[in-house]
């Protein structure tokens, strides 16, 4: 498995990280969360990335592979509930607890308004979990124009935002800005919650149904030809080629669904190619400004 330098911080993390957000929505067996967890690991990821609002989600990563503490970046989020300091400074404990750590290498304002950004109070408790040596960096999950200000105000180590076929906005907007201040960059949705799978829109959840809508006006070629494999390669390989981003999270409760993204990580090819930049001339070509990133 690829490893890239995760801008500043200087770890070293897979260019293919675990997303563990639907392993704990649909509450995955204990005997699945090891197998799921223990392939990622075994595959080389060495990122995993999980939140405190993802169900169970903590306690099954702490559970299934605390013991394997040295063989992974852990990255987790607070919020999204509540912006009260107070209960933020609780949150992390908690996190703490349940994933049965000391530290977490990352943690995330979990998607912040912008006036929550504007608050400084907010961010002062992740900088105060730093200084304590809760975590080891600190960063800010966002879209739009909520992750424009968390790269241009300089307070954050690590910028987490939507990226793949359906959803280039950052290309533009964040990533030449994070690269330049030398921000780890993590990509969320990198395949587009799958939506390509489903041949009926009522199948895809309200949340996906625009990624959908989207793919059907920009027509993409590669998606009408090949199969799932090489539909996965060719997302991955979009979003691996955008310069600045460091690592991309699939997530899945399926551990065959796990080990088929693994195999296309490992076809991608590292350097830019041709049939990248036909998606992205598609998209410069298609895309409504009110395409914005999905938060």
């Amino acid at each position: 498995m690829e490893k890239r330098r995760f801008g500043r911080t200087g770890l070293q993390v897979s260019v293919l990280g675990f997303g563990a957000a639907q392993m704990g929505y649909e509450q995955a067996s204990p005997e699945t969360v090891d197998r799921l967890l223990g392939i990622t690991l075994d595959s080389g990821i060495n990122v995993i990335d999980t939140a405190e609002s993802y169900g169970e989600s903590e306690a099954m990563i702490g559970r299934a592979i605390a013991h394997r503490r040295s063989e992974y970046n852990l990255f987790t989020k607070c919020g999204h509930t509540s912006w009260d300091p107070d209960f933020l400074r609780r949150s992390i404990d908690q996190s703490l607890k349940r994933l049965r750590t000391d530290y977490v290498d990352l943690i995330n304002l979990h998607s912040p308004s912008i006036e929550v950004l504007g608050q400084g109070d907010v961010v002062e408790v992740l900088q105060d979990a730093k200084a304590a040596g809760k975590t080891r960096w600190i960063g800010c999950s966002a879209d739009g124009v909520e992750a424009a200000y968390v790269v241009d105000c300089g307070l954050f180590d690590v910028i987490q935002t939507s990226l793949n076929v359906a959803d280039q906005e950052a290309i533009d907007l964040t990533l030449p800005k994070a690269t330049e201040a030398d921000m780890g960059v993590i990509v969320k949705r990198p395949i587009a919650n799958a939506v390509w799978l489903r041949s009926d829109r009522n199948e895809i959840s309200p949340y996906s149904q625009p990624y959908w809508d989207r793919l059907q006006e920009l027509n993409y070629e590669f998606l009408r030809t090949g199969g799932t494999a090489e539909h996965l390669r060719r997302m991955l390989q979009f979003t691996f080629n955008q310069k600045g981003v460091h690592v991309t999270l699939v997530g899945t409760k399926n551990p065959d669904e796990l080990l088929a993204d693994i195999a296309a990580a490992v076809e991608v090819s590292p350097s830019p190619l041709e049939e990248t930049q036909a998606i992205r001339d598609r998209w410069l070509e298609v895309a409504s400004p009110s395409w914005t990133g999905r938060g």
